[in-house]
């Protein structure tokens, strides 16, 4: 080989890899598109939502499981958080009447909503408790996989796209300084930043910011990090009554995460050994037999006849990749498969 063909090939190797780097992030979405249609689509008001968030948490406060609702705790943090999910409900909805319908008037509903939220600079002041970041970063989340749903139709100006980027990204930054402080805590090893896993990622990709993507899958790591030889997570299995729900609360974020992982080259369904698998195995176990839970908690777990939304929304993109008829007939029975805090449904 010449010396100068060595230069060349270097060259074009170094470009390559230069052109791969600095790709633009993908979603699962960006690889679905949908035609644009006049289908009708009323977009609802939203309430103003202000930059400070005051709420806290609902379980009662002498429950060391955190798994027994305090009734007075919760109609106070409905009060407070349920104008914020009412606003991140709005637009995920229309994200989804958008990805069913083709809806112009959809997708520019989510747009605008977002926008009006970025030019107010909701959740982006003083967070009261961790009850509120959780809340912040929830709601986050969720607007940010809405916009990716509708950004093939390349119907926001580069106004609002710039202006969602920058307050979404300002929200991920709050998500990753809580949770950097945290990483030896319970909600830096539980569910709770695996949430902030798929929020920040999601983020990442809405502002091409790799920073915040490669967060977000650092999160995944860890996560799948703590599954155990026999699929559980230890801090999912301290939760008593709602051990199989936290299981399965855990899982969905983490199963998301992957498919952004997909999106972008990165096959974290292997990680660890495909360690994911395990949690996803014992997790529908749990749902066809619950004993497993019961005899290692010692408690009767809470459970659907059908379940729904956030214990098995998640499971569309991975029984596609991995086949599982009790999995199938969970989908095929469930109420719902729209997971609120994932921007809705999942992808195809």
């Amino acid at each position: 080989m010449t010396i100068r063909f060595k230069q060349v090939l270097t060259t074009a190797l170094f470009t390559a890899v230069t052109l791969h780097a600095e790709s633009p992030l993908r979603s699962p979405w960006d690889t679905q598109p949908i035609k644009l249609t006049a289908a009708p689509y009323t977009c609802p008001a939203i309430p103003p939502i202000a930059p400070d968030l005051r709420t806290d948490g609902f379980y009662r406060l002498d429950d060391p499981t955190h798994s027994i609702v305090d009734p007075i705790r919760m109609k106070a943090y409905q009060a407070s958080a349920d104008p914020i999910k009412a606003a991140g409900a709005t637009i995920v909805s229309a994200a989804d009447a958008y990805r069913t319908s083709g809806s112009r008037a959809a997708a520019q509903c989510v747009i605008d909503r977002t926008f009006t939220l970025a030019q107010n600079a909701s959740l982006t002041g003083a967070m009261s408790s961790n009850q509120a970041f959780y809340v912040q970063g929830w709601i986050a989340g969720a607007i940010a996989i809405a916009y990716l749903k509708v950004r093939d139709t390349h119907l926001e100006t580069p106004t609002q796209n710039t202006a969602i980027g920058q307050w979404l990204l300002q929200l991920a930054h709050a998500t990753q300084g809580y949770y950097d402080k945290r990483q030896a805590s319970g909600d830096g090893m539980n569910n709770h930043a695996y949430w902030a896993g798929i929020e920040i990622a999601a983020i990442g990709v809405v502002a091409n910011d790799r920073p915040a993507f490669n967060w977000g899958i650092t999160a995944y790591k860890k996560g799948v990090d703590r599954i155990q030889p026999d699929g559980t997570l230890p801090l999912e299995m301290a939760r008593a009554t709602r051990a199989l729900h936290y299981h399965l609360y855990a899982l969905a974020p983490l199963v998301l995460i992957a498919e952004f992982g997909e999106a972008n080259g990165i096959d974290l369904y292997a990680y660890d050994g495909g360690a994911i698998h395990r949690l996803a195995t014992v997790s529908i176990d749990g749902l066809s037999d619950p004993s497993f839970f019961e005899k290692a908690t010692g408690k009767p777990q809470e459970t659907e006849p059908h379940p729904s939304g956030d214990q098995i929304g998640w499971a569309p993109p991975y029984a596609r990749r991995f086949p599982n008829p009790a999995l199938t007939h969970f989908i095929a029975t469930a109420p719902s498969l729209s997971v609120p805090y994932l921007g809705g449904l999942p992808p195809n």
